[in-house]
């Protein structure tokens, strides 16, 4: 047994597998040609970043119209800052926007485990082997030694890190090796990089074209001393492990694809097409910086998620952020599903796409504006369950009064945009529903030029000449006579050029008759919200109006 071997057995000496093995065990897919296969792995560290449903949004595209596979991996190699619970929730918040994995920890595929930390002895026989092959080696540096090594390169102003004559444990005798080992000593593996100073490799980059980098030097630790690997080996063995065609990721990985390829290399296994997608940006002071978790709200997905955007319009907008044409295709296209637009790696920004919340409330309006009033329904309904409890037993106690709420102005050529979430839902109607009307009323204000007296004349009149069975047009003309013969001007601006001459315009007649039967000066179609609320509660509402104005008990 040479040195090598040896050295490998002692350290693996369970690792009866070889790489051999492993490639019969994960064969190549059988998908057809042009197939992509993509993954998203996140780590269980938190929340779901909005930039990270980008990136997975774009991956399962690719997969999806390619007829190829999306799979989840959850890279949990680095246990210390592990968050319990948290990789449950990024993957019931990927499927809460409709991205489900064809495979993962959950949905099991014939590629998995889909846990890095499940997959050690994967992992340990790539080791093993690579250690048989000179590819990588034991390092039992402790701590101070290698803080003594960086204080030594900072005081020559060289680059820092464990390379060339730096790498220390590299030169060790497989004699000392061997002793170091059985006295149980403490140790990382490292993998034996063959880079030097002045040699380039070129990342074949699908997005941004061939780049060139400075090869890879470093030796760096692919095994922890908790036997477990680092991100940057485990992610190679993965993706090629798991057949990924196509490594989608944030370009603030770039700068580490020199390591990965390098290791690629020397394995001798295919390289995955690399595709670094732009980092989403946000415009802070007129300066632009990547969406930050700690001081961006909007940069976890929970934001969009509680507040209630539509995820049709969120999703939509991501889709603009993707490829430059997507919008163009969009107003050609109004009535089409956005995923019948085909994603083009070509087409992908090579600068921070800018995050614009005022897009996202803008494409929110239309998506709410242009559903139907039961798919509006079940969609609040549905989100009212989890993080509107008022919204939800409003809905659940009557659901036909709510869906001709909702349904006013909609279903037509140019729909009403009232609402850009369901959180705003409750705040705009409200006052429909007897129990917030009469809690509104108790901070009733009326316009302050026309005096108690005179309000209670004009609601009293009104309430005597009401009549709703009426259509909208003869509605408004009989209510536009009561408002004339008390002398309002037919328009504003008539009562602006002439104020003497009249004591107020119809728009100010039909306000007083609103804020006393909606409490709110600004509501939906008139028409129509008096005709849901009905003559009695209509009456009913009028009636404690004047009883609140007879006890000034109403603001002026």
């Amino acid at each position: 047994m040479n040195k090598y071997k040896e050295i490998a057995e002692i350290i693996f000496p369970n690792i009866k597998n070889t790489i051999d093995d492993l490639e019969k065990r994960f064969p190549k897919r059988n998908l057809s040609a042009g197939a992509i296969v993509t993954r998203f792995a996140p780590s269980p560290t938190g929340f779901l970043h909005t930039g990270s449903l980008f990136t997975s949004l774009v991956s399962w595209r690719f997969a999806k119209q390619t007829q190829g596979v999306f799979f989840l991996r959850l890279e949990d190699t680095d246990q210390k800052r592990e968050i319990k619970g948290s990789g449950d929730k990024v993957v019931e918040q990927l499927m809460t926007f409709g991205i489900t994995p064809d495979e993962s920890y959950l949905h099991a595929g014939l590629y998995g485990p889909y846990i890095q930390s499940e997959r050690k002895e994967i992992y340990h026989t790539v080791i093993k082997a690579m250690i048989e092959k000179g590819l990588a080696y034991p390092c039992f540096c402790t701590h101070e030694e290698l803080k003594e090594i960086r204080k030594e390169q900072e005081s020559k102003k060289i680059l820092p890190g464990y390379y060339h004559e730096y790498a220390k444990c590299r030169y060790l005798s497989d004699e000392e090796v061997i002793e170091k080992l059985n006295n149980k000593e403490d140790f990382v593996i490292r993998f034996k990089s063959q880079g030097q100073f002045d040699e380039k490799v070129v990342l074949e980059d699908a997005i941004r074209g061939n780049i060139e980098f400075p090869k890879n030097i470093q030796d760096i630790v692919i095994m922890k001393t908790d036997g477990l690997p680092t991100y940057h080996f485990a992610h190679v063995v993965d993706d090629h492990f798991m057949r990924t065609t196509h490594v989608t990721r944030g370009e603030e990985w770039m700068p580490s694809a020199p390591i990965h390829l390098e290791i690629f290399e020397q394995l001798n296994w295919q390289k995955p097409i690399f595709c670094h997608f732009p980092v989403i940006m946000k415009l802070d002071d007129d300066k632009r910086r990547k969406l930050s978790k700690r001081k961006d709200e909007e940069a976890s997905v929970d934001y969009f998620l509680e507040k209630g955007y539509p995820i049709e319009g969120f999703l939509e907008y991501l889709m603009t952020l993707a490829n430059s044409n997507f919008e163009e295709w969009r107003l050609a296209n109004k009535q089409n599903d956005i995923f019948d637009f085909q994603l083009d790696f070509s087409k992908m920004s090579l600068d921070g796409a800018l995050f614009d919340l005022e897009k996202v409330k803008s494409i929110s309006k239309e998506v709410l504006a242009n559903m139907n009033k039961n798919d509006f329904t079940e969609r609040a309904f549905e989100y009212s369950k989890t993080y509107d409890q008022d919204l939800y037993k409003i809905i659940l106690k009557d659901q036909d009064y709510f869906k001709s709420i909702i349904n006013i102005e909609r279903e037509q050529e140019k729909p009403r945009k009232d609402y850009e979430k369901y959180s705003d839902i409750l705040p705009i109607i409200n006052f429909f529903y007897d129990d917030y009307y009469f809690e509104l009323t108790k901070d009733l204000i009326f316009n302050e030029r026309f005096d108690k007296a005179f309000l209670i004349e004009i609601l009293s009149e009104y309430r005597d000449h009401l009549n709703l069975d009426l259509d909208q047009e003869n509605w408004f003309n009989e209510m536009r006579e009561l408002a004339l013969a008390r002398n309002f001007a037919k328009r504003a601006k008539q009562y602006l050029n002439e104020p003497d001459k009249y004591v107020g315009h119809i728009g100010e007649y039909a306000e007083i008759i609103r804020v006393a039967t909606c409490a709110k000066t600004s509501t939906p179609n008139f028409y129509d919200v008096l005709k849901i609320i009905g003559k009695e509660r209509v009456i009913e509402r009028i009636n404690h109006t004047i009883s609140l104005l007879s006890k000034s008990q109403i603001h002026h």
